[in-house]
């Protein structure tokens, strides 16, 4: 894949994000992003097409032409006051009290019933649609907002999402993704707690740094990463619409991991749009861009969006996505399943 890539100069300096080696710019958090890029066709695949016409040939299982790679950061299991808040007054602007004394009225019940433990129902939902999803957990004690959960209070989940045939990956800490001591101390936290091996990554508020990121993942023992996403735009990072092993111009040779960027973020679907029309023709945009290529489209919807009132048309967005997908025909599945397949014979069979 490399020789033929490097024969298109822009199409090599795009994939391999070359423009993000020395940035002269990032925002408060120390990301680069889509503001700061000089390539702003973000919704079309160019490197994914340049592969696709140049005999790149991907088969999914089950003859499926395309796949979903379905995805949720699991950044709260306890409501903050703020959502709380803002749900409340959603409830009692449709006239919904009930619900809205419901906002308040799990405290007292209990931990266990925090609306935000809700990945049965989140599993429910994509089971409609023949489909399966990662869920990314947080075990870094620290946070610029708050401390956000102890992994060990939602063990038996964990459990129930593995059994399911889900995933448990990763969410990194906002102060790991640069610190390879925290990642593995994070990673083995949660391995302890599973009882098994993570394969899975993605860091809290997308933070990433081309190429370390991939690197300090790939000494950390991670079989993939899904962090690749811009936070202020939807659409193709690097061009590329499958999954790759990212280069690194540095070091002049391939990094050990498998990148399945990010495509759509929630947070950023609606951020970059003024509607939810516009939203779905943007999303709706992007995942027939991707059924062209017979790529993979990534989603990442937090797990609260399935519980909060005021952002009840995202849930909506959600689930219209996963039934286009599924009229489509396509592989719904967790990262884990996309790497697994990758593995299993497509990274030799098509790179």
């Amino acid at each position: 894949m490399y020789n033929s890539l490097r024969l298109n100069p822009y199409i090599w300096d795009l994939f391999t994000k070359k423009e993000e080696y020395s940035p002269s710019i990032l925002d408060k958090h120390h990301r680069f992003t889509y503001s700061f890029s000089n390539h702003k066709n973000v919704l079309e695949p160019e490197v994914s097409k340049y592969l696709v016409n140049n005999r790149l040939h991907v088969e999914y299982p089950g003859k499926k032409k395309f796949a979903v790679c379905l995805t949720h950061d699991i950044d709260e299991i306890y409501p903050p006051l703020s959502h709380i808040i803002l749900s409340s007054i959603c409830d009692i602007k449709n006239f919904d009290l009930y619900r809205a004394m419901n906002q308040f009225l799990w405290i007292s019940k209990g931990q266990n019933y925090s609306p935000y433990i809700n990945f049965k129902e989140i599993m429910d939902l994509e089971e409609k649609y023949n489909a399966k999803s990662s869920f990314y957990f947080i075990t870094s004690e620290n946070d610029p907002l708050r401390f956000r959960y102890n992994i060990e209070d939602v063990k038996v989940e964990l459990g129930n999402i593995i059994d399911r045939g889900f995933e448990v990956g990763l969410h990194g800490g906002y102060y790991s993704y640069n610190n390879l001591e925290a990642i593995c101390k994070e990673k083995k936290k949660l391995e302890c707690t599973i009882g098994r091996k993570v394969f899975g990554y993605r860091n809290h508020y997308l933070r990433f740094s081309v190429p370390n990121s991939w690197e300090l993942l790939s000494k950390a023992g991670f079989k993939y990463d899904s962090t690749f996403g811009y936070s202020d735009m939807v659409g193709f990072r690097n061009g590329m619409c499958h999954p790759f092993i990212p280069y690194n111009l540095n070091k002049n040779c391939h990094v050990d991991i498998l990148e399945i960027p990010l495509t759509i973020m929630d947070l950023t679907l609606f951020g970059c749009t003024k509607s939810f029309y516009e939203a779905w023709t943007y999303a709706k945009k992007l995942i027939d861009s991707v059924e062209k290529c017979n790529g993979v489209i990534t989603l990442l919807w937090h797990n609260n969006i399935f519980s909060s009132s005021y952002r009840e048309k995202w849930k909506f967005m959600y689930e219209k996505i996963l039934r286009y997908c599924f009229g489509k025909n396509a592989w719904m599945t967790s990262g884990e399943d996309i790497y697994n397949w990758w593995e299993n014979g497509y990274k030799n069979s098509s790179y």
